[in-house]
């Protein structure tokens, strides 16, 4: 434990009972915890049931991070355990981040969250990353949500939820037309994570839609689900129109989303070119079946995209020596960015990024250095 964060984060600890948690939290007073990070380690009903008594005395708690915590549990143990953590932290008026990410309760294990998601209107960032939810799981937890906000809006008070992260929970169109609504409800989401969702035209399209409702939205998503199939264009076309609404929009990720099929310009790369998000900063764009005449319209359009600094669109259909990606290149060079269009280009980023954290403690030993000669020049 540091300060007010308390962390047991990555011991591969197995908590069963309340004798195993006991000794780990006993000398901790709760009423000073800021934060607390148990990911990494498994805990069972009693563990947890003792866990909850801690939390229950919190005071000023504001990031809950219990993800990766029922490894090896049974589907019996972890709704009674789930149960206990998110009762105990329902009426946390102090709390700004839970975070339930990898854990596979799936879609049988969700209702313990219900009682939390629907009462406590104060939190702000939900991060339920990696938890086999399903179609199924995916709706109870969307119109909790969707509750919260009607509760919020019958008590005149404006939502708190600003963030979402619920990627890899195969939500698929089932549960997408549920999680719009609830989105839309809100209306203050500013960064909203779905990739790897399977979800469709039909349930793009609808969260196209409910998203719009959020114009303060910042941060998108929604890599490795499907824009288009056998021609048809209606979640591209949808996203197209939803651009307007999204005028602080920084970063949008659409990689490997079947933007295009058939070779032509998809309708939203040309409003993209056009400008329409005039504080885009990060464009993710992989694996997306464009070809030269999209790179010609971003080229286009590159100098219309003034807040445009990182552009990926590797994995197309592209020849490495197309003229359009030289020409977004340089483009983003002389402002100080960066095209990644190959391989090379990632590895090359990479290595830059190792390179610049070798050079901090070089760094920083040199103002090491220069402080204690500036001590010595005082002292004489």
């Amino acid at each position: 434990m540091s300060g007010t964060v308390f962390s047991l984060a990555g011991k591969g600890l197995k908590l069963n009972t309340r004798a195993d948690i006991e000794p780990w939290i006993a000398a901790v007073d709760p009423t000073k915890i800021e934060e607390i990070h148990f990911g990494g380690n498994t805990l069972g009903v009693d563990a947890s049931l003792a866990l909850a008594e801690f939390l229950q005395k919190t005071t000023i708690l504001k990031i809950a991070d219990f993800a990766d915590i029922f490894t090896g549990r049974l589907i019996t143990e972890i709704p009674l355990a789930l149960t206990a953590i998110c009762d105990a932290l329902k009426d946390k008026t102090s709390l700004v981040e839970l975070n339930l990410s990898d854990n596979a309760f799936g879609g049988r294990s969700v209702e313990p969250m219900v009682p939390f998601l629907t009462h406590n209107r104060t939190f702000q960032v939900l991060k339920l990353n990696n938890n086999g939810l399903g179609p199924a799981g995916g709706v109870v937890l969307a119109n909790a949500l969707l509750e919260s906000a009607k509760l919020s809006k019958a008590e005149g008070k404006k939502s708190s939820l600003r963030t979402v992260i619920c990627g890899r929970n195969r939500l698929e169109d089932g549960s997408a037309p549920a999680w719009a609504e609830a989105f839309a409800a809100h209306g203050t989401l500013q960064e909203v994570r779905m990739p790897q969702n399977g979800i469709r035209m039909d349930g793009i399209t609808a969260l196209a839609r409910g998203l719009s409702r959020c114009p303060d939205l910042r941060h998108i998503d929604l890599q490795d689900n499907t824009f288009t199939a056998d021609g048809e264009v209606s979640g591209v076309e949808a996203w197209t129109e939803a651009l307007k609404w999204w005028p602080e929009l920084t970063t949008l990720n659409l990689s490997d989303c079947v933007l295009s099929g058939d070779g032509e310009v998809p309708q939203i790369i040309t409003a993209l070119a056009a400008g329409s998000n005039p504080k885009l900063h990060t464009l993710q764009l992989q694996n997306n079946n464009l070809e030269t005449e999209t790179f010609l319209a971003l080229a286009g359009g590159v100098s219309k995209m003034t807040s445009l600094m990182l552009l990926e669109v590797q994995w197309n259909e592209a020849e490495e020596d197309d003229e359009n990606l030289r020409t977004l290149a340089l483009h983003l060079k002389r402002r100080g960015g960066k095209l990644v269009a190959t391989d090379d280009d990632e590895e090359e980023e990479e290595e830059e990024e190792e390179k610049e954290e070798e050079s901090k403690p070089a760094v920083k030993d040199l103002l090491d250095d220069l402080a204690d000669a500036l001590d010595k020049v005082n002292i004489k």
